[in-house]
């Protein structure tokens, strides 16, 4: 091999280099393991025959330790050298162990020679070491050395030598193949960055017209800034338009609602015994009109979901039962239909962590869908466990949904066919908002359909944590006694494995950011508290992710920046303000904010807190409302005396001349709105105390703009990393596109 190497065309150096210390390699290998198990040979023939092979021995084995040494010593700088400084130590050894012990059969060990040579250097130094096994022979036959060598045994040992160095070609060539493959590749490579070097002028002007698509990119994307100018618009006021809907949905349902209420609840208001029949249709408007108000959630929902401020209240529940209540509320519309209803629910499901709620509203829709469009048969509804998710199915046999149009089914608003809208009735939002919930749980739905077979839709939820297992009998029983052994557990454990949340600590009056953690913020621990004093003894007590203070200023809650800064743990503090109902009854300079639909409980709980009150004064410019309000004061049988404003004006005028004790006041009005009124009758001496209860459809907590100011104290302060990790991180939140080269700047915004 190492001729065959010094003989290739063009052998590069460091190539030659690296094949040269992998021959030294080999080598050294050789003969660190031939040397040891002598050694080894050495030291059991001492150990086992003391007296005979232990002193013969002793006479070879400084032979083989000098070969060994000289031969590594002259391996680093001359291979040649070490081959032949070995293959002469180990020739001689082997002849003097044959001379020692007298056994002609020693000699065998010469046929290793050839093999060894021809494996670490090639052919010309297997056909030394094969003329130097046969010199050795001979001399052994001649008996110089030793009792005569016979003749056959000679014969037979130079032929083995022959053959070892045959077997040690066959196996090294196929390295010496390698060798040559790696030299040709060797060559190609060079050919290869010659190309390569040809090349980089191509890719030089291939640069120059990738910076020219550059610049046309960076056009394009002031335009699609503009776009996206316009869609922001486009969606701010579609949430605008929303908002208004609910309003003027909320106030006639909250007269449909108040109305049926009333009466249902209270109906000697209205003088003489109503009959039955009158009662059962009032029950029948008030649950259709829950219905209507259930409705105008699911567009609210969905506009919620959309705008990614639907909130999600997640607990741990057990899925057959979630799903039978929705069975059970189901069924009699598959009963009046004469169609069937079958269930597969296994009892041994996992508890699944999701918000019961919105997946019992998912298999309700399912269901009610499947029923409404099934004329005969039935529905079947299984339920399964598939690794790591839990899968429901609901398979009806209805007319089946043609593939071009199995798109559009999950799309809002969407029915396939108009004549369906007219026999079946729905909106089209029950599949969209469904499909939403289930990817909010990190699930996902799809269906399977084929005309005149039926429809079967299916969705999966995932299973973050297997349930707790409960331990029963003894083997619950662990005793830790002296008296009594602790047996080892013989099974993994099937309780669950602690879940620890993030926890926070929530600092204000009312409770308007607990409702919005617990609404919009998923898998965290709230502690919410009402004064400082409150808040360290949480804080001591258990660690905490932050402290989040609502106020709009330190001094509501008599608060220091200095106290602020020694909390327990190093907890940071965030203070945010986030009006609520009592915020902005305070803010507003009222008694309570009560937003319709109001029920007669909590305007009867609201006048209880103002004191003692006999006049009412009602302002709302919608008469049914007047007419509602009257009515529930009337059913509350305290003597109220009602007096009625159907404006701003009429209700100043109401509150100077006839004085009344409390006012239930309307803020969205024609002319002169609730909010006017409030600041004339703040500027009026002999009308500003008169106490005002606040009935409107605006949710203060239901704004897109939730707070306008956000700060962070830390004990231990913040480094440069720490402080520009925050600026980067609130800066992405608040503004998730950032400008790129090319882009216009936005504009100043005026002053």
């Amino acid at each position: 091999m190492w001729y065959t190497l010094s003989r290739s065309p063009r052998p590069d150096r460091e190539f030659v280099s690296s094949v040269t210390e992998l021959l030294q390699s080999t080598s050294r290998h050789i003969f660190l393991t031939t040397g040891g198990v002598y050694l080894v040979w050495h030291l059991l023939g001492t150990v086992a025959w003391p007296g005979t092979v232990g002193r013969s021995a002793w006479l070879i084995t400084p032979v083989v330790l000098l070969t060994l040494f000289l031969s590594l010593r002259l391996l680093s700088r001359n291979l040649l050298a070490a081959q032949a400084a070995w293959q002469l130590g180990v020739a001689v050894a082997i002849t003097a162990a044959v001379h020692v012990f007298g056994l002609h059969e020693v000699a065998s060990f010469y046929v290793l020679l050839p093999l060894m040579a021809v494996l670490t250097i090639g052919w010309p130094a297997g056909l030394l070491a094969e003329g130097l096994v046969i010199a050795l022979v001979w001399l052994l036959s001649l008996g110089w050395i030793t009792p005569p060598l016979p003749t056959a045994y000679a014969v037979i040992i130079a032929v083995c030598g022959a053959l070892t160095a045959l077997l040690g070609w066959a196996s090294s060539h196929s390295l010496l193949v390698v060798t040559r493959w790696s030299l040709f590749s060797y060559e190609q490579a060079r050919e290869k960055v010659e190309e390569a070097r040809r090349q980089r002028m191509e890719l030089k002007q291939t640069q120059e017209d990738l910076m020219q698509a550059n610049r046309e990119l960076a056009r394009l994307t002031d335009r699609l800034k503009i776009m996206h100018q316009l869609a922001e618009e486009a969606r701010r006021a579609k949430e605008e338009f929303v908002a208004n809907v609910s309003h003027e949905l909320r106030t006639p349902l909250n007269m449909i609602i108040g109305f049926s209420e009333m009466i249902t609840q209270a109906p000697r208001i209205y003088g003489a015994t109503l009959p039955p029949a009158l009662l059962a249709d009032i029950a029948a408007i008030q649950r259709n009109s829950q219905h209507l108000a259930r409705l105008v959630d699911d567009v609210l929902d969905l506009s919620q979901i959309e705008a990614g401020r639907m909130a999600l209240s997640k607990e741990w529940t057990s899925l057959p039962d979630v799903i039978g209540a929705a069975v059970l509320a189901a069924r009699p519309l598959f009963e009046s239909r004469n169609l069937y209803l079958e269930t597969e629910i296994p009892q041994d499901l996992p508890s699944v962590f999701c918000d019961s709620t919105r997946i019992r509203q998912v298999v309700l829709n399912l269901l009610s869908n499947a029923g409404r469009f099934t004329e005969q048969g039935g529905v079947k509804l299984r339920v399964w466990r598939e690794k790591e998710t839990v899968v429901v199915s609901v398979a009806d046999t209805g007319p089946g949904i043609a593939l071009k149009d199995q798109e559009k089914l999950f799309e809002p608003f969407q029915q396939l066919d108009s004549s369906i809208r007219r026999r079946h009735g729905g909106s089209g939002l029950g599949l969209s908002i469904s499909k939403r919930f289930v990817e909010m749980h990190g699930g996902k739905m799809w269906l399977d359909s084929r005309p005149g077979v039926g429809t079967t839709i299916y969705f999966s939820l995932p299973l973050d944590t297997s349930p707790s297992a409960i331990l029963a009998g003894d083997d619950a029983r662990r005793w830790f006694s002296p008296y009594h052994q602790y047996d080892g557990r013989t099974r993994r454990s099937r309780a669950t494995p602690p879940q620890v949340l993030p926890r926070f600590v929530v600092l204000e009056q009312g409770e308007t950011l607990r409702r919005l953690f617990s609404r919009y913020a998923d898998g965290v621990e709230i502690v919410p508290v009402h004064d400082f004093a409150g808040a360290l003894s949480e804080l001591t007590r258990s660690p905490a992710q932050a402290l989040v203070i609502n106020t709009p200023s330190l001094d509501d809650v008599s608060l220091r920046t200095e106290q602020l800064s020694d909390l327990p743990y190093d907890t940071p503090t965030i203070i945010c303000w986030v009006p609520g109902e009592d915020e902005a009854a305070r803010r507003l300079g009222v008694v309570r904010y009560l937003v319709k639909p109001v029920t007669r409980e909590a305007l009867l709980t609201a006048l209880a807190e103002a004191g003692e009150v006999r006049k009412i004064l009602v302002v709302d410019d919608n008469p049914e409302a007047l007419q509602l309000f009257a009515r529930m004061l009337s059913s509350a049988g305290q003597g109220y005396q009602v007096l009625r404003a159907t404006g701003g004006e009429q209700a100043l005028d109401m509150l100077r001349q006839r004085r009344p004790d409390v006012m239930l006041l309307d803020l969205i009005m024609p002319g002169l709105d609730g909010f006017q009124v409030l600041r004339e009758k703040s500027l009026d001496q002999t009308i500003r105390d008169i106490p005002v209860i606040i009935i409107s459809a605006t949710d203060p907590v239901g704004e897109p703009i939730v707070s306008s100011m956000l700060s962070v104290l830390h004990k231990s302060g913040l480094s440069v990393r720490n402080l520009l990790a925050c600026i980067r991180a609130v800066s992405e939140i608040l503004a998730p596109a950032p400008y790129t080269a090319g882009q216009a700047l936005p504009e100043k915004p005026a002053s």
